[in-house]
């Protein structure tokens, strides 16, 4: 999905309409800021506000995921390409999770390496390569867990037990949050809730 063409699209509906983007907001219960967001590309409605927003802008929801007004002709050809589309962010997700999955994994096996070097070798090294060594080690791990929580956190989305909505949290909230298996526990920045959220590929 091209989110700069949808964010076209919508700002041309709202426009047509004679809404501002607070009235839009108003409507569908949201901040003002998300629609701008979503106008300049660098957002998308959540699945819970694709019917309410195509219903205010008169459109249907593949007009939407296409960001364009679509005849009969097109609207079947359309529908099939916006299906293709979700089914392949979910498969491309799903590659990336695993490649920064092997990441930490790798940077694990390195750290762990060095450090047993260092140890089982004390004896013919000197203090200032083991220093080396030691800090290249801590810096490998340091690195590699750091991409594998990037990419958990920003590959996918998170899915609110409370509303049902799907978020990426920041770095912060996410590396604070407490991680069990495939939920974590995050703040909702669309309710509010706290809860064990669980991680997706794609928005449901």
């Amino acid at each position: 999905m091209d989110q700069v063409k949808i964010g076209r699209f919508i700002a041309k509906e709202r426009k047509q309409k004679k809404y501002t983007q607070r009235q839009l907001a108003e409507i569908l219960g949201i901040s003002d800021k998300t629609i701008s967001k979503w106008e300049c590309g660098n957002g998308f409605p959540e699945v819970s506000l694709l019917l309410p927003l195509c219903e205010e802008l008169n459109i249907n929801v593949n007009e939407l995921l296409s960001g364009e007004r679509l005849t009969e002709m097109d609207y079947k050809k359309k529908a099939e390409e916006n299906m293709v589309d979700f089914i392949h962010e979910k498969e491309e997700n799903k590659k990336k999770i695993w490649l920064s999955t092997l990441t930490g994994i790798i940077a694990t096996v390195s750290f762990i390496t060095l450090i047993l070097v260092v140890v089982m070798y004390t004896d013919v090294m000197s203090l200032p390569v083991k220093m080396v060594l030691a800090a290249i080690a801590c810096s490998i791990f340091a690195v590699g867990v750091y991409v594998a929580m990037q990419g958990e956190r920003t590959i996918g989305y998170f899915k609110c037990q409370n509303c049902g909505k799907t978020f990426v949290p920041s770095f912060y909230a996410y590396s604070m949050g407490v991680h069990v298996f495939a939920r974590r526990r995050l703040k909702c920045p669309c309710c509010g809730a706290k809860s064990w959220c669980k991680k997706v590929l794609s928005r449901e």
